[in-house]
């Protein structure tokens, strides 16, 4: 069973993408509000994909990732923002140098889901 961190200060969001990574059957989901509570849980679950909005009080998601990323640097990370413009440097260095994704607000649940899909294929 894959484990994964969904880290958004939309709780309403984060609960709705916990419910449909968890009817897929084989993910165990944990939820933080912000950066930094999603590093604290980091460390205690030990995810095995992160799922992250970016714009986030606290700590932003890029900051809680590179935090995370002193421990576990091949972590998987799929980005969310609405504005992805604004990160697009750092996210473009995220995509080529660990293989993130991006997820532009809104997005499709089947989206979401098929890359999940994808790295269970890259786990096998």
């Amino acid at each position: 069973m894959m484990k994964v961190l969904i880290v958004d200060d939309d709780e309403a969001l984060a609960g709705l993408i916990k419910k449909i990574i968890e009817k897929m059957g084989t993910y165990r989901v944990k939820t933080a509000v912000n950066g930094e509570e999603g590093y604290e849980l980091f460390l205690h679950f030990k995810p095995d994909i992160i799922l992250t909005d970016i714009q986030m009080p606290a700590k932003n998601g890029l900051e809680m990732v590179r935090d995370i990323r002193n421990h576990d640097p091949g972590i998987k990370t799929i980005y969310m923002s609405g504005n992805m413009r604004r990160f697009r440097t750092r996210l473009e260095e995220e995509k080529t140098k660990y293989k993130a994704s991006l997820l532009d607000k809104p997005f499709s649940f089947s989206k979401l889901t098929g890359l999940f899909h994808e790295y269970q294929k890259e786990r096998r």
